[in-house]
């Protein structure tokens, strides 16, 4: 029997337990999930320990040059295994405050950077007619529009401070409350835009599944 069959066969398997679930959650279900994320993590692991610590720490710390700079992530990444006990944990407590305020400023950074700037830029260069793209200026310049008011709404939407009145009630701004609304009605179309295109993804998926399954049985029986 060739690793081909073997790994189809696998595959047959743990895709019928996966779609136990349409019967309900049951324990073939829930072993297939745990098989997925126990490969998932061991994967994971792997990968860092080859294509981070092995590369990147160990295997430089004979490099006196280096030793200095590599003994504070060294010692950073020991004070981590500190978590898996309560008693310790708090060792741990300054690289895991390091390791979230890293990731939070390289998200902020990659949106502004990634995202907001560009948008921004995409936005303005709609109105300049010597930028390159398709289209008239009058149909670039109703694009541009509804991009900046889409945008401009959608920010409106998150406004939330509220005026007081003299007995110091609040006090909603009718203007406000109504921008607020048109912007939540964006987020709305841009929600169901994206929801619909991971809904087609899936799809996309389980049906190149159920393909594969029936080519395989389609094998088995020698149709």
């Amino acid at each position: 029997m060739s690793i081909e069959l073997i790994s189809a066969f696998v595959g047959l398997i743990l895709t019928l337990l996966v779609f136990s679930y349409l019967i309900g959650d049951n324990p073939l279900f829930r072993f297939a999930i745990y098989l997925f994320i126990g490969v998932s993590s061991g994967y994971a692991a792997t990968a860092v320990w080859h294509n981070v610590l092995m590369p990147r720490l160990f295997s430089r710390l004979g490099d006196l040059n280096q030793l200095i700079l590599l003994v504070v992530p060294l010692i950073l990444g020991i004070s981590l295994l500190a978590k898996l006990s309560p008693r310790i944990s708090w060792l741990g407590n300054f690289a895991m405050a390091v390791l979230v305020g890293v990731g939070a400023a390289t998200a902020v950074g990659g949106a502004l950077i990634g995202t907001l700037l560009p948008q921004a830029e995409a936005a303005m260069n709609m109105f300049d007619p010597s930028a390159p793209g398709g289209g008239s200026f009058f149909a670039r310049l109703f694009q541009g529009g509804v991009m900046l008011i889409g945008t401009v709404l959608t920010l409106a939407s998150f406004h939330y401070t509220l005026g007081r009145t003299a007995d110091g009630a609040a006090k909603s701004n009718r203007i406000l409350d109504g921008v607020a609304w048109a912007g939540r009605l964006f987020l709305a179309i841009t929600l169901g835009v994206l929801f619909a295109g991971v809904y087609m993804a899936a799809l996309t998926a389980m049906i190149e599944r159920l393909s594969s399954l029936i080519n395989f049985i389609r094998q088995l029986i020698g149709l």
